[in-house]
């Protein structure tokens, strides 16, 4: 069941789509597919300080602070979303703080860095990518939506027909190859998944 969209500064924030919840099995299928990929990639690095930037109601960062490491900041630049997380965290090890992604720092650095579902919301996702490969110690887990595909499986299930299946808020739009070719320019590619409909791919940054 499509969940309220949330609107912050007129940017809708969160998950239009209840995916983490939702009772449909095939939804469910694909969403536990897409987190177990990108779980899979997360233990691979062996990281143990990890960062997920844009991480809404915080779902992911908790399942990966469950993979015992030391500690799992997750930042987002919706203070709903920041409050909804703290409030749902249940782990000790897991922060939540309020930040936009244009405007990391250094102190917000980290072993790995994990970006999923939030590039394709931005208006310059390679200002963001500049920021995330300047900020990953060893590694990235960056994922988007695979489309046409995406837009696709939306129209399938008779959802945005107005606007050609397009998700609200998703501004970029990526192909497999055009996800890789993006990356390309600041990260060298260690492995791309596809798991449908996403792309997920593990990088190591070029500092």
């Amino acid at each position: 069941m499509p969940a309220p969209v949330i609107k912050e500064h007129g940017i809708p924030v969160g998950n239009v789509y209840d995916k983490y919840h939702t009772r449909n099995p095939i939804a469910r299928y694909l969403v536990g597919n897409f987190l177990g990929n990108v779980l899979e990639l997360v233990r691979r690095t062996g990281a143990r300080d990890i960062h997920e930037v844009g991480c809404g109601e915080g779902h992911l960062s908790q399942l990966i602070a469950g993979l015992q490491v030391d500690r799992v900041r997750g930042s987002d630049m919706s203070e709903q979303m920041i409050t909804l997380a703290r409030t749902e965290n249940q782990r000790a090890n897991v922060s939540f703080e309020v930040k936009d992604a244009y405007r990391l720092d250094e102190t917000d650095a980290a072993e790995l860095i994990v970006c999923c579902e939030v590039l394709e919301h931005l208006d310059d996702p390679r200002r963001a990518l500049e920021r995330l490969s300047a900020l990953a110690g060893e590694y990235c887990v960056l994922s988007v939506p695979r489309e046409p595909m995406w837009r696709c499986l939306n129209m399938m299930r008779g959802k945005y027909i107005g606007d050609l299946g397009n998700t609200p808020g998703h501004l970029q739009h990526w192909s497999r190859a055009g996800f890789r070719k993006l990356l390309d320019e600041y990260f060298d590619l260690v492995e791309v998944r596809s798991p449908i409909p996403w792309t997920i791919a593990l990088c190591r940054p070029r500092h």
